[in-house]
C-alpha cells in the first residue's frame, strides 16, 4: 500500500476527513515503514559486533591467554619414556660413540626431528597478545565500547606477562636445580 493510498483510505465507506483520523494513519504507515526497514536491517545487523576493533581484541587476547595455559599444560600430555629407558639410551649412545672413535668410524648422520606444536604456540602467544593490545587502541580511537578496549588490552597483556613471567620462573627453577646438582657432585662420583 502506498502512501497516497494510506492518506484516502476510507472508514466504513466515508471518505477520511478528520485531521487527527489522518494523523494516525499517517503515523501507522511510518510504523509499518519503519518496522519493515528495521526488519532489513535488524537482518544486516545481526553481526554487528563483529565490525568492531573491541570485539576482535577480546577474541584475540582471550586466545592468547588460553594458549598461556595450553603451552604450560602441554607436555605433561606428551608421551615419554620412562627415566629407566631414558637412562638406557643414554648409556647405549654413548657405548656406541665410544666404540666409533676407537674404530675410527665417522659418525652418524644426526636424525630430523620435526619441531613440535608447541614450539609454534610459544611464538604465537606474544604475538596474539600483541595484536589484542593493538586491536584494543583501535577500538578506542574509534569510540568503541569502552569495555571492549579495556577487556581486550587486559586479556593480552595479561596473557604476554603471564608467558614471561612463567618462563623467568621455569628459568629460576632450573638454576636452582642446576646449582644443586653442582654442589652435589661430589658426593655422586664419592666412592
Amino acid at each position: 500500500m502506498t502512501r497516497s493510498q494510506w492518506g484516502n483510505a476510507e472508514f466504513l465507506g466515508s471518505p477520511i476527513n478528520d485531521t487527527a483520523v489522518a494523523k494516525v494513519l499517517t503515523l501507522s504507515y511510518e510504523t509499518h515503514i519503519g518496522m519493515k526497514q528495521a526488519q532489513n536491517t535488524a537482518i544486516e545487523d545481526a553481526p554487528r559486533f563483529l565490525r568492531t576493533w573491541g570485539f576482535w581484541a577480546v577474541l584475540a587476547g582471550a586466545t592468547a591467554l588460553v594458549l598461556v595455559f595450553v603451552h604450560i599444560v602441554g607436555p605433561t600430555f606428551e608421551a615419554k619414556p620412562s627415566a629407566a629407558t631414558q637412562i638406557g639410551e643414554i648409556a647405549g649412545e654413548i657405548k656406541r660413540s665410544a666404540w666409533r672413535s676407537f674404530l675410527g668410524l665417522p659418525k652418524p648422520e644426526p636424525e630430523v626431528v620435526s619441531t613440535p606444536v608447541l614450539s609454534y604456540v610459544a611464538i604465537a602467544i606474544p604475538i596474539l597478545g600483541a595484536i589484542a593490545i593493538l586491536l584494543s587502541v583501535l577500538s578506542g580511537i574509534a569510540r568503541e565500547n569502552w569495555r571492549y578496549s579495556v577487556y581486550g588490552t587486559t586479556l593480552g597483556a595479561t596473557a604476554v606477562l603471564f608467558h614471561y613471567f612463567w618462563w623467568l620462573a621455569v628459568l629460576a627453577a632450573a638454576v636452582i636445580l642446576l646449582v644443586t646438582i653442582i654442589e652435589n657432585i661430589g658426593d655422586i662420583f664419592s666412592f
